[in-house]
């Protein structure tokens, strides 16, 4: 793809959620306008590579958006009411008479409003993955089915499906407030950090990272943090996303497979991404507000700051997800913690907390709490038991590079020579 085509790309993935809260605050009706701007941001995408960008882009997509809204309404006489209602909102002059690009672009950024709106709390997490991903990330529903794997009508049915949702529940592009837009922004947060890690570490297929997932999930939470600059927490998310994507470049070998924390190349780091996080992290926990990712970020900080996995400082570690903890239980937490402290007093002690946390319904038979054990076995150099773990695991896990690695190290166990 060229670099215009990219440009515009960019564009259009940051214009998306403007246009749509303008036409959603305009006329009120989600589902017909997100597929109104749909429609607009394709027409832009085939048509600005070739021709240019209009004087005013956002402007541009609005009037067009609005131009189809109206076709859309006026072509089904089951909605006549609809169309008048319409009709009586839109002055004939911004329809008809002034060119796509000579509106001007309104100063107000429902943005925010619209990532509420998407992350409605009648919505699944599903649901509040595709509709973000589509309405305001601006990808279509062929391009999330992919990152996701599966059907594009299915992907479609649950776009379809979640702004039903909201048609039915009369949801409006509005900004909660007092308790209820804590649990709201909260609720965001949550939906772009499952984004972020569905692209970080595929849940299935060939690859074992999504980056356009990945990279739309830190874009979005910039314009969250931006949005709303004072919530510490926010701020937290986008240093761990920073800090943890970092890594990225070394995470796959020469042939797609995977590389543990341990043993990558950490000069394949992205350092400017590390040092903005760290930047970041260390602007926002002295402000007294901690709150879990905060913590995972500076987590994440501390491995990243280590010139070589030996001088990983495991006891700062191990202080900061007993910290964590105090948050309320967290499998994956948990079991990140067993793992400090194998680190800290060694792997046996590390095997204790792993044998407890077999109790718990959501870890027990994970592919990640099999791993984890295997791996401490081989530490205490118990490999035929070690290589039963890593195999058990390797069949638990949908990654198939997560499934090669595994298996892999059941293989070196097993066959030394």
């Amino acid at each position: 793809m060229s670099t215009a085509h990219h440009d515009v790309e960019d564009l259009l993935r940051e214009l998306a959620p403007q246009v749509l809260g303008t036409l959603v605050r305009r006329y009120g009706a989600f589902d017909t306008c997100e597929d109104a701007v749909q429609e607009s941001l394709l027409a832009a995408a085939l048509q600005w590579p070739e021709t240019g960008l209009p004087n005013s882009p956002q402007s541009w997509l609005v009037t067009v958006a609005s131009r189809k809204l109206v076709d859309q309404v006026r072509s089904e006489a089951a909605r006549r009411r609809r169309e008048d209602a319409l009709a009586l909102a839109t002055p004939q002059s911004a329809l008809l008479a002034c060119a796509a690009d000579d509106m001007p672009a309104s100063d107000r950024d429902d943005s925010l409003a619209l990532l509420f709106l998407c992350c409605h709390p009648l919505l699944s997490a599903p649901s509040q993955i595709a509709l973000t991903l589509r309405a305001v990330g601006g990808l279509t529903t062929a391009q999330i089915a992919a990152a996701f794997l599966v059907p594009e009508a299915t992907m479609a049915q649950r776009i379809s499906r979640a702004k039903q949702t909201i048609k039915t529940a009369g949801a409006t592009l509005s900004l909660p407030e007092g308790s209820d837009g804590a649990e709201r922004l909260a609720a965001v947060r949550h939906v772009l950090y499952l984004i972020f890690n569905e692209g970080y570490t595929s849940t299935g297929g060939t690859d074992l990272t999504a980056p356009e997932l990945s990279a739309e999930a830190i874009r979005l939470t910039r314009l969250l943090h931006r949005l709303a600059p004072e919530d510490t927490e926010t701020a937290g998310l986008l240093a761990l996303m920073l800090l943890t994507d970092a890594r990225r470049p070394a995470r796959t070998g020469p042939h797609g497979e995977m590389v543990p924390l341990a043993e990558q190349d950490r000069g394949r780091w992205d350092r400017g991404l590390i040092a903005e996080g760290v930047d970041l992290i260390s602007r926002t926990l002295p402000r007294g507000q901690v709150g879990p990712y905060q913590l995972q970020a500076a987590i994440a900080a501390v491995h990243d700051e280590a010139a070589h996995a030996e001088a990983t400082d495991w006891p700062q570690i191990l202080a900061l997800y007993d910290l964590l903890e105090q948050f309320g239980p967290n499998p994956m937490v948990s079991l990140n913690r067993a793992i400090a402290v194998a680190m800290v007093q060694g792997p046996a002690a590390g095997l204790d907390l792993l044998a407890k946390l077999e109790s718990d319904k959501r870890l027990a038979h994970h592919h990640r709490l099999l791993a984890a054990r295997a791996h401490l076995l081989e530490e205490l150099c118990q490999h035929q038991a070690a290589a039963r773990a890593y195999r058990e695991a390797a069949a638990r896990t949908a990654s198939a590079p997560e499934r090669r690695h595994l298996t892999h190290r059941a293989n070196r166990l097993e066959n030394p020579a």
